[in-house]
């Protein structure tokens, strides 16, 4: 690791806030929660520190260890954390950072540029909600090391050696998280190995590595990319088919206003032959997924430089309506990434940009570069302006097709053929809808049910897969036409929950292959194209059992092989038991079907949701899309995780 000197970034840039007390009582509001999501945020917080210094211009590699006590260890190459004495505080910087909150070199000081820990709370958090901590810090050629127990230091700030100049500067921190505040201390790799990957693809030219202890022989993934977003395009289309080989990229900066720091505007664009859009877009770092100023700036810069190109060659005549901005983005991949100081975040989840002159921003350096590239590409862009009238036609013919599913104020049942049976609840709070293969396993549902608060729409065989199908042909089939007039919230961008008529929208699918593939083919409807189903937690899956064990007049139900054979083990195989193995859930009398699956007292239900919108399109279009290979591939990865496969 190569070493990194700073006179700028010194004890004196290390501001305080505020005392930190309030963390160890009420985690959530500094970490989101305490279950296994809060856990991966506290390696986050620590990562985001060393990506501060990578942005920053003084740190080249990152690497981070999960070890077999299920601590963590995170390691940058960059100045390290300055020791010297808080004047203020009258204690180390080292100890400043790690104990107070809203203590770091990022409020106004000349340490940070740019951050993307949002509110220099990260460190102290993390010894916060830790049994152990130990700060290990090379600077200056000295390693100074202090111990943390659960938030209190057990030691001052030590010298404990030297290190030479190949080995270089940096901090490295170790934390055993607290047992006690978390639900659970198992990390996942592969939660980890995405979001790092993320990170490489935001920050070119930086390493991170992810190691994995835990295991034999050791997991380790290393990243570094000196693309940057054009190879974050790149990896997100490569199981897709695309329209041009080249990756748009399009940079600027500008000073910020009343600032002498300058924001600057990265972004990477691919056309491929799908019809959804994959936009993602990033401030610091940090995914913003409700999107915001960035977003509106993009949006509004790539309609006006295609519109202005298809009108000045005449591809759309006068009498023509500009193409409107969902055809424009039609089958587009692109990451749009902005780096600015004091970011302003707003939205339900604080991930939405709200720094109103980067709309402009955006929009001047995109208009200007795509409309330069569209006159140096004639050949590329008449393929983008040709997808993009037909997806306006496409369009216009979905919007006709929609208008026959808009829902009449007492649903037409006469209209679904998948007979829906509706429940007498008109409280979208307390109803839910179960949907269901075929029309056996639908009789005995309809029959089991509670027929107060609980729908049944039965659907005839797999529905289409939408990955592969565009808006129109997607809307004359009839049970996609059934979910969406039954569900009542329409789609896509007129989707609005305020009209949804259930909040528990349940997949009632066999234990079977055949289940499971109807079960993504649902899944992947919602996510594109009722994605709010999915981030609001709407959508469950419901988990009928595999098998019927009776003695007697005793019964049990077995929900996989490993319970069926705890269930057998206690009451003992002698007394030769009757096993029922269902192959469909219309082998279930109503009862049983009602008593196992559906009842609220007694079923089990797994909410489906979106941890990581990028990992999600991946999947689903690596899943669900034309091409072969990544599938194979995929399906050879994972392979070992399927341990009993009934085909």
């Amino acid at each position: 690791m190569e070493q990194n000197h700073n006179s700028n970034y010194e004890a004196s840039e290390i501001q305080v806030l505020e005392g930190l007390e309030a963390v160890k009582r009420r985690p959530g509001m500094y970490i989101g929660s305490t279950d296994v999501r809060g856990l991966h945020h506290l390696v986050k917080e620590l990562v985001d520190n060393a990506i501060d210094e990578a942005i920053a211009g003084y740190c080249t590699h990152v690497e981070i260890t999960i070890h077999e006590d299920s601590s963590v260890s995170v390691a940058d190459n960059g100045r390290g954390i300055p020791v010297g004495m808080h004047e203020k505080m009258g204690k180390s910087a080292l100890e400043v950072a790690l104990t107070v909150l809203h203590a770091g070199g990022k409020f106004g000081g000349s340490g940070y540029k740019v951050s993307g820990g949002l509110h220099g709370v990260g460190l102290s958090v993390v010894n916060a909600l830790s049994t152990t901590l130990i700060a290990e810090v090379r600077r200056e050629g000295i390693v100074y090391r202090q111990e943390y127990r659960e938030g209190e230091p057990l030691t001052d700030v030590q010298k404990v050696g030297t290190y030479d100049e190949a080995m270089g500067s940096g901090t490295t921190i170790t934390f055993l998280a607290n047992d006690k505040i978390f639900d659970t201390l198992e990390y996942n790799f592969d939660t980890l190995k995405g979001r790092m990957r993320e990170l490489a693809f935001l920050n070119k030219g930086v390493r991170i590595t992810v190691t994995d202890k835990r295991v034999e022989p050791e997991l380790s993934r290393s990243f570094c990319y000196e693309g940057g977003i054009i190879s974050f395009v790149e990896h997100l289309n490569k199981s897709k088919d695309v329209l041009h080989d080249e990756v748009m990229y399009f940079e600027g900066s500008r000073n910020q206003p009343e600032k002498e720091q300058v924001a600057t505007v990265e972004v990477a664009m691919q056309y491929n032959s799908d019809y959804n859009e994959s936009v993602f877009t990033f401030a610091n770092n940090i995914n913003t997924g409700e999107g915001g100023s960035h977003l509106v700036g993009f949006r509004s810069a790539l309609a006006r430089s295609i519109n202005d190109y298809a009108r000045k060659y005449k591809i759309l005549k006068d009498a023509d309506a500009n193409l409107s901005g969902e055809d424009v983005r039609e089958g587009l991949t692109a990451i749009i990434s902005v780096k600015l100081v004091e970011p302003q975040f707003e939205g339900q989840t604080k991930t939405k940009l709200g720094n109103a002159y980067v709309r402009q921003l955006v929009d001047n350096i995109v208009g200007e570069g795509l409309a330069y590239y569209l006159e140096e590409h004639p050949q590329v862009s008449r393929q983008i302006i040709d997808k993009c009238l037909t997806a306006s036609r496409a369009r216009e013919a979905a919007r006709k097709a929609r208008e026959l599913t808009r829902r009449k104020t007492a649903l037409d049942n006469t209209s679904l053929p998948g007979k829906l049976a509706d429940c007498n609840s008109n409280d979208p709070s307390k109803c839910e809808i179960f949907i269901v293969e075929g029309d056996s396993a639908g009789g005995s549902a309809k029959m089991g049910r509670n027929p107060e608060y609980q729908a049944i729409l039965p659907l005839r065989g797999k529905i289409l897969n939408v990955e592969k199908t565009r808006l129109d042909k997607m809307l004359a089939n009839n049970e996609i036409r059934a979910m969406i007039t039954a569900f009542g919230a329409g789609i896509d961008s007129e989707f609005d929950d305020s009209k949804l008529r259930y909040h528990k929208i349940v997949c009632m699918t066999d234990a079977d292959v055949d289940g499971s593939h109807i079960r993504i083919l649902l899944l992947t409807f919602f996510y594109r194209h009722m994605r709010p189903l999915i981030e609001k937690g709407y959508v469950y899956v419901a988990q009928p059992p595999l098998y019927r064990i009776t003695r007697g007049k005793n019964l049990w139900y077995a929900y996989n092989d490993e319970e069926l054979e705890k269930i057998l083990q206690e009451i003992g195989r002698e007394p030769k038991p009757l096993i029922n193995r269902y192959k469909g859930l219309g082998e279930m009398n109503p009862d049983q079907l009602w008593e196992t699956t559906m009842d609220p007292d007694n079923r089990i239900m797994l909410q489906v949701q979106l941890d990581d919108a990028i990992r999600a399109d991946e999947i689903f279009s690596t899943l669900m899309g034309d091409k072969v290979e990544p599938r194979k591939e995929f399906i050879e990865q994972n392979s070992k995780l399927v341990a009993d496969l009934d085909v």
